[in-house]
């Protein structure tokens, strides 16, 4: 699908395969079931939407996503504790400016979502790296630097990581939960991919702890339904909902996105979205085993592990190879990822990749995956 003017992020040049490319294909983009949301709201000829929203967001739709979210945690969910935002960078914004100030430490696991780490830096603050492995962050790196004062927020992406993939194990949760408050910071849990799992469930959710004034789980319709949406929400604690929606932002411009909650109300209200999960996590699983059959039989001198959900790859290179170099070399094979050190705090991590599989049809993914042997000269 192309456009006469640009209209989106997505903006990759001619014959060009980029596998660094996070956001779901044009193809999955649920045309007819917005299209019937909206036609539902529409016809029932009342134009509440249209108003100024209520600040914490409009209180329907919130029923009607409590609804989905105890269905799909397997716990029950208040609506009163849920906060409309227009998607997790917007809440993530609004988080910093209430929370934070300039010069304020924060921590942030290694690897960690690199335009989180742009948000953070537009706030002033200062981010320390907690290291990570398979089991997602590790405790005892967390005790480590805890000892040199407590940050304002832990930020985390429990499950699926982006970009490592990786899952934070129950026991793991369990704990962070304890230091949270024997260290008194916030918890801000980015459980975008929390749905989108191909396997066995995942823990559970941050969104169970929120009874507990230090831990925010944060949500996205961007991975499930559509990211042009930018609609989002926080659940927490009464005290957190309340600053939330009590702040200068929404007094001036009421509730986020009311026009969009309500269209997707109906969504929810008439079982789509839980249909289109259903839909994605079976598209997406069979590329995700694309990707590994290619990465197996194409790069065998890279380390990866095959993630059980989420969007992407996280690879390692060879023989120490800088990933911001090879990215300049692989254009001329026309492929292109994103390189390590973009999700680095600290600088590191140049010998990683991050491939993502949910964008390309498999025949793509393939060649995409040979010409980055190319490049590599393998």
């Amino acid at each position: 699908m192309t456009f006469p003017l640009p209209a989106t992020q997505v903006n990759i040049p001619p014959g060009v395969i980029d596998l660094g490319a996070g956001d779901p294909p044009f193809s999955l983009l649920p045309l007819d079931l917005l299209q019937k949301g909206a036609e539902a709201r529409f016809a029932r000829n009342d134009p509440y939407f249209l108003q100024y929203g209520l600040e914490q967001g409009d209180g329907y739709f919130r029923q009607a996503l409590a609804g989905f979210l105890a269905e799909g945690y397997g716990f029950a969910v208040d609506p009163g504790r849920l906060f409309v935002t227009c998607g997790i960078s917007n809440a993530l914004d609004l988080l910093c400016t209430l929370f934070t100030r300039l010069g304020d430490v924060i921590f942030a696991e290694e690897p960690s979502y690199f335009l989180a780490l742009r948000i953070f830096a537009d706030h002033g603050l200062r981010v320390v790296p907690v290291e990570t492995d398979g089991d997602g962050l590790v405790i005892e790196s967390l005790e480590e630097r805890l000892k040199d004062g407590s940050p304002k927020f832990l930020y985390v992406i429990p499950t699926h990581q982006n970009p490592s993939g990786h899952t934070l194990s129950a026991e793991r949760r369990a704990q962070l939960v304890e230091l949270s408050h024997e260290h008194d910071f916030l918890i801000l849990a980015d459980e975008v991919y929390h749905f989108l799992s191909y396997g066995s469930q995942p823990p559970k959710a941050f969104a169970a702890w929120t009874e507990d004034p230090h831990v925010l789980s944060l949500g996205s319709f961007s991975k499930i339904l559509a990211p042009g949406l930018r609609l989002g929400w926080v659940q927490a604690h009464p005290d957190v909902v309340k600053r939330l929606a009590g702040c200068g932002l929404l007094d001036s411009g009421g509730g986020l996105n009311p026009f969009t909650s309500a269209m997707v109300r109906s969504v929810i209200e008439s079982g789509g979205l839980k249909q289109n999960i259903t839909k994605l996590a079976g598209i997406y699983s069979s590329k995700l085993k694309v990707m590994e059959a290619a990465l197996h039989r194409y790069l065998s001198g890279t380390i990866y592990s095959a993630p059980s959900g989420g969007y992407f790859f996280w690879v390692r290179l060879p023989d120490g190879m800088d990933a911001a170099e090879l990215q300049r070399k692989a254009m001329d094979f026309k492929v292109n990822f994103r390189p390590g050190v973009r999700f680095s705090s600290s600088g590191g991590l140049r010998d990683y990749i991050r491939l993502c599989f949910i964008f390309y049809g498999p025949e793509e993914i393939e060649e995409g995956i040979v010409r980055l042997k190319k490049t590599l000269g393998q």
